[in-house]
């Protein structure tokens, strides 16, 4: 996989907009491949290396899933990459930070070598003070050529200005 960690040819967006934006995607990524390197790193990593993910003969004889599957948690934090792929950069936004989650549900698995996007909605924006300015946004991960999404979640952001 190669994922650059910053678009830097992002479009720009004002904090206007982004409010305006309410109820609207306002974003979807390219297609990133979680494969079966990615999804062995990432077992290691993470010290999570239950055969399901790591043994794909293994997985294909005893799961219905016909081989190795992705950690829910690889294509949650494949989200990150997802935002600065598809997601516009606010004007005037010195830095923003992950805020946490309201709602993560995986829907359905993904198997090694599938490809995966994510459909950004903003589905509110809260003014903490002048300078933080939370973004709440429904993600949705979708599986190229599955019905079923991988991923619903409601990922909220702070935005940080001046």
């Amino acid at each position: 996989m190669t994922a650059t960690p910053f678009n830097a040819s992002r479009p720009k967006t004002s904090l206007a907009e982004i409010e305006a934006s309410v109820g609207k995607e306002v974003g979807l990524s390219r297609w990133f491949t979680i494969d079966q390197a990615l999804i062995t790193a990432f077992g290691k990593l993470t010290q999570d290396e239950y055969f399901i993910h790591m043994n794909p003969e293994r997985a294909a004889k005893e799961t219905p899933f016909g081989g190795s599957i992705a950690h829910g948690f690889l294509t949650l934090s494949m989200m990150s990459a997802m935002a600065y792929d598809a997601l516009p950069e606010v004007e005037g936004r010195t830095m923003g930070m992950n805020y946490g989650f309201d709602k993560i549900r995986f829907l359905s698995p993904v198997p090694a070598g599938s490809k995966v996007r994510a459909h950004f909605v903003i589905s509110a924006v809260e003014k903490k003070s002048p300078q933080q300015v939370v973004v709440r946004y429904a993600v949705s991960v979708e599986i190229e050529g599955k019905p079923k999404p991988a991923i619903a979640a409601e990922w909220l952001t702070v935005a940080f200005f001046g």
